[in-house]
């Protein structure tokens, strides 16, 4: 296994590369002479691999920045309540295919053949890893807590690796999320963020020093019952006001179906509230000063003046971000950092993905050196 100089090398090229030896130098705190040791066994087995000279603008020879080898292909699976999104992707975490199944049993041995068929129907032959997303509590493999799938202590990373022909990661979905966002995603380069997902539930993450927040607790959706506001409807729980009931798609949508009087769906309201239905508005708006404040909160609470918007109900922003804005603005003390908001608004592939960094994340862990 690789050391903990060995795995940072790995990890930094893996992330900034292409990325000349000055600038690994300056990121990693060591001298040239350490790095060239270092990245020697990298270079001899081809883990790494040196580029053409390029010019990097400052006086001098060339440089030949380093890069990561093609190390395998990789799958994401993120598993909701009545679906499997997957998706194949290269080392780092670029979509190479997505496709989408249904979920047809809650079963654990009925879901991991599914995955695996799922998996299979990607088409990309051999796999370095396969990573798989829940919501709920997971530790080492195991399911602690799946309320969406009803699950209990289930070992689903072992089910799943009896079927597929690689390593399997399994990890809680918000948490998979997190880890793509700062590796590869819109939280690259940042050394902390939130990140908020709106959908059929509420997750909340937390990257603090390039480092994600992980927990017993990231599983339990603690962030989907933060009070927000005092009129707002009961969860399920009996929280007025909470995230999950003023955020999630679900409670959007019954919100506006008990105002028309008939079924109207998540998109459907959105695009009423956009259209100026004022009981569809009426909805969205509160929603959009809800997830506002919950910005906001998230800010002020980890002095992390960033976040990350993600999730398959991602559309509420897209429909009233003046609104979220203006409400961040206004739970944000004047003298406080501007809060920087990156949205990622590819829905459930950005779980999918999420599923897939974790995994590519074991891989670079796996790494040998002879």
């Amino acid at each position: 296994m690789l050391t903990d100089s060995e795995k940072a090398l790995a990890r930094a090229v893996l992330i900034h590369g292409p990325i000349s030896r000055s600038a690994l130098t300056t990121r990693l705190g060591l001298s040239p002479a350490s790095l060239t040791r270092l990245a020697k066994p990298f270079l001899d087995q081809g883990l790494l691999v040196e580029l053409d000279d390029s010019a990097d603008g400052s006086v001098g020879r060339p440089v030949r920045p380093l890069d990561v080898a093609d190390i395998g292909r990789f799958a994401g699976v993120k598993i909701t309540g009545d679906a499997l999104h997957v998706v194949a992707t290269d080392v780092r975490a670029s979509l190479l295919a997505t496709t989408s199944h249904p979920l047809r049993s809650h079963d654990p041995a009925a879901v991991a053949d599914e995955v695996a068929a799922a998996v299979a129907d990607l088409g990309l032959g051999s796999l370095t890893g396969v990573g798989i997303s829940l919501g709920g509590s997971v530790r080492d493999g195991v399911s602690e807590f799946a309320p969406f799938l009803g699950w209990k202590d289930v070992a689903f990373g072992a089910l799943v690796e009896e079927r597929v022909v690689a390593p399997v990661s399994l990890e809680n979905d918000v948490v998979a999320l997190a880890e793509a966002e700062r590796w590869f995603g819109r939280g690259r380069g940042i050394p902390g963020f939130s990140v908020i997902t709106i959908g059929a539930g509420i997750g909340y993450g937390l990257v603090v020093h390039g480092e994600v927040v992980r927990s017993r607790e990231a599983g339990v959706g603690l962030g989907g019952h933060i009070p927000l506001s005092a009129v707002g409807p009961v969860c399920q729980q009996g929280h007025r006001g909470c995230a999950e009931a003023m955020l999630t798609s679900g409670s959007i949508a019954g919100q506006v179906s008990a105002s028309l009087q008939r079924s109207v769906g998540y998109d459907e309201a959105l695009a009423l509230a956009s259209a100026g239905d004022p009981a569809a508005r009426a909805v969205v708006d509160a929603a959009a000063d809800a997830l506002g404040r919950l910005v906001a909160l998230a800010a002020n609470l980890t002095l992390q003046p960033a976040a990350v918007l993600a999730g398959e109900g991602i559309g509420l922003f897209t429909v009233a971000e003046e609104r979220v804005r203006a409400a961040i603005a206004a739970d944000r003390d004047p003298r406080a950092d501007p809060i920087e908001l990156y949205i990622d608004d590819s829905g459930f592939t950005a779980w999918a993905r999420g599923a897939a960094a974790v995994a590519i994340q074991a891989a670079v862990d796996r790494l040998r050196l002879d």
